[in-house]
């Protein structure tokens, strides 16, 4: 099996920071972040990893090499132009398409045993299988409703917070159906089978959401998702990398790193 980091964001969000360093190298808890994921994949087997890169490309490459020194081994896929969070996929179907793969976002901290979820994949013939989380403000992400074996059943993604709109995939849903549907944010990682490739659009810029797993789900696709109940952080602003850090200063919690 293979992987893709997704690392190629610009991290506006987090200037002026980001404007010398990239996102997945600022550091918390004594790591650049960008270690968690990777760590993530190689304790479950995943050495092969591709990773795609666009702001501060150079830092980047730099920082991790080719990954001998930790391991595994990185592909690198550099973006002159943004992509969108599906893009690098066009570029990499011949790296992931002989088997079943994993997405993750570069900016995600997890407790994953991604072993749990790929075998839970494989046991419910999934055609995709996205990790998701419960957080204490759920209406700031789209959100990812599942039935009671765990079905993608609908998607509403957020496509504006002020006033809040959605996009849902499918856009009618029966609603004594959707009256059962739990509802989940999206915690930056996906397992997913080749088969899926041949669903991506032909060409780039696109989204991995709107694109490719939304359309999967309109159209009664087998995907799946795993609830994780364990550790979860993402990096999202200037404040979140404030109290991040923090908090793994006072308490380091029990993640896995390189």
């Amino acid at each position: 099996m293979r992987a893709l980091v997704l690392a190629a964001g610009i991290g506006e969000r987090l200037r002026p920071l980001t404007e010398t360093t990239p996102k997945p190298l600022l550091e918390i808890g004594g790591q650049p972040l960008i270690h968690y994921p990777l760590a993530m994949l190689k304790r479950a087997g995943l050495t092969d990893i591709a990773v795609n890169v666009h702001h501060l490309a150079d830092a980047l490459t730099r920082a991790l090499g080719d990954g001998s020194r930790f391991g595994i081994s990185i592909t690198w896929a550099p973006e002159p132009k943004l992509l969108g969070t599906g893009g690098p996929l066009n570029g990499l179907k011949d790296f992931l398409g002989t088997d079943t793969f994993v997405i993750a976002n570069g900016d995600t901290i997890l407790d994953l045993d991604l072993t749990e979820v790929i075998s839970f994949h494989r046991e419910r013939g999934a055609l995709a299988t996205i990790v998701l989380a419960h957080p204490e403000n759920l209406d700031y992400y789209s959100h990812l409703e599942i039935d009671s074996d765990a079905r993608i059943r609908r998607m509403r993604l957020m496509m504006q917070r002020t006033p809040l709109k959605y996009d849902d995939f499918p856009r009618q849903l029966d609603e004594a159906l959707a009256a059962k549907l739990a509802s989940y944010m999206y915690c930056g990682v996906i397992v997913a089978e080749p088969a899926a490739l041949d669903l991506i659009p032909v060409r780039p810029p696109w989204s991995l959401f709107t694109s490719l797993f939304g359309p999967m789900v309109a159209k009664g696709l087998p995907v799946f998702g795993w609830v994780h109940r364990g550790f979860m952080r993402t990096l999202d602003d200037l404040d979140g990398y404030t109290r991040l850090r923090a908090e793994f200063s006072a308490k380091p919690p029990p993640v896995p790193t390189l």
